[in-house]
């Protein structure tokens, strides 16, 4: 009886190198779709934080019949990719006591910048509602203060608009009309 050769199972070295130069081509093309992909998960969440938390503070306004606030933790109340804070002014101070303190958000993803532009563009930036739910400035609940908080990531634009009742909604500039705002930064 002869006996056949055996043939090896698996594969070859050139089929090898095959597959893994395929495969980084593959790869190669699918990195900046992943990057983009990422970039847009982290403005959606970042905005969705963010809406959240003038939804909490509106809220909170109703329910304790006095003026809450929305503060960017940045000492100077200007950097809101620092995080924010949702308080009960009670002191009128503007700032967050410990017995105060509603909720706190921490820093944003690297690379999201955010513009604030209300109808009172001086800082300390704000957003306050009123015992009526309505937003309002610091120093007149009676005042009506409204406008646009941007945010930006990797060529993406997400807005929340406050109206002058108070009422806030997220949008997309690229999709959605009525949706305008501070343009993204250089």
């Amino acid at each position: 009886m002869h006996s056949r050769p055996r043939r090896a199972d698996g594969v070859t070295l050139p089929e090898l190198c095959i597959v893994l130069a395929v495969s980084a081509i593959v790869l190669g093309i699918a990195v900046p779709d992943l990057r983009d992909l990422v970039r847009a998960q982290q403005l959606k969440a970042a905005t969705g934080d963010l809406f959240a938390a003038i939804d909490l503070a509106r809220a909170q306004a109703l329910a304790r019949g006095r003026r809450v606030k929305v503060v960017p933790r940045d000492p100077l109340g200007a950097d809101w990719r620092m995080g924010w804070q949702v308080f009960d002014d009670r002191d009128g101070d503007g700032h967050p006591g410990m017995d105060e303190l509603i909720a706190e958000h921490g820093p944003l993803a690297p690379g999201i910048a955010v513009d604030f532009a209300f109808t009172n563009v001086a800082r300390p930036y704000y957003i306050a509602y009123n015992g009526a739910g309505r937003s309002c400035a610091d120093g007149n609940s009676a005042a009506a203060r409204w406008g646009t908080v941007s945010l930006f990531h990797g060529g993406h634009i997400r807005r929340i608009k406050i109206n002058m009742l108070g009422r806030a909604r997220v949008c997309d500039p690229a999709r959605d009309g009525g949706c305008d705002g501070a343009p993204a930064p250089p």
